[in-house]
């Protein structure tokens, strides 16, 4: 049987408003309330999917080429010495060649204290060579996460915590 390891949370309203208006400009509040409360938590398809499929807060539409920052409004509290891998739906990925463009997203087990909540966002871009048009309807599975047990080096000292997203640990 599977580890039972973590456990998927939506972030804060307040939060996703932030959030929301950082992607997609200022936008009135009740607006941003309807789609915050239908956001759903991700979930495995099946008994034996490993994935997680996260679902669209709201109707995308993706011409060739376009890429769209989405803030999921979802966060995970995961034990340490594991990580979430976010990748595009394989069939999203094989019918419009979907993309993650950060290839694989990696969510690790402190992200969850950071500042931002620990939000989740997934910037995916339409890269079709085939002039295809992407639409994803609100609660369609646009990505799937895998949790991965991981190990550290025998002489590893890292004392350093974590406070923000993309690029975080590297700031000075």
């Amino acid at each position: 049987m599977a580890k039972r390891i973590a456990k998927f949370e939506k972030v804060s309203f307040e939060q996703f408003r932030k959030s929301w208006i950082d992607t997609f400009g200022e936008t009135e509040t009740a607006v941003v309330r309807g789609i915050y409360e239908e956001i759903k938590l991700p979930k495995r398809a099946t008994s034996g999917s490993a994935g997680y499929d996260f679902f669209m807060p709201t109707d995308i539409v993706m011409e060739p080429g376009k890429t769209v920052k989405i803030p999921t409004g979802i966060r995970v509290k995961m034990e340490e010495e594991w990580v979430l891998k976010c990748y595009p739906r394989s069939g999203l990925g094989f019918k419009y060649r979907l993309q993650l463009n950060n290839t694989v997203g990696i969510i690790d087990s402190d992200y969850y204290y950071s500042d931002n909540e620990g939000h989740m966002f997934a910037k995916i871009t339409n890269d079709t060579n085939e002039g295809k048009t992407v639409e994803l309807k609100q609660g369609t599975g646009f990505m799937q996460g895998i949790f991965v047990e991981y190990g550290i080096t025998v002489d590893d000292d890292v004392q350093t915590i974590r406070n923000g997203g993309f690029g975080s640990t590297t700031k000075a």
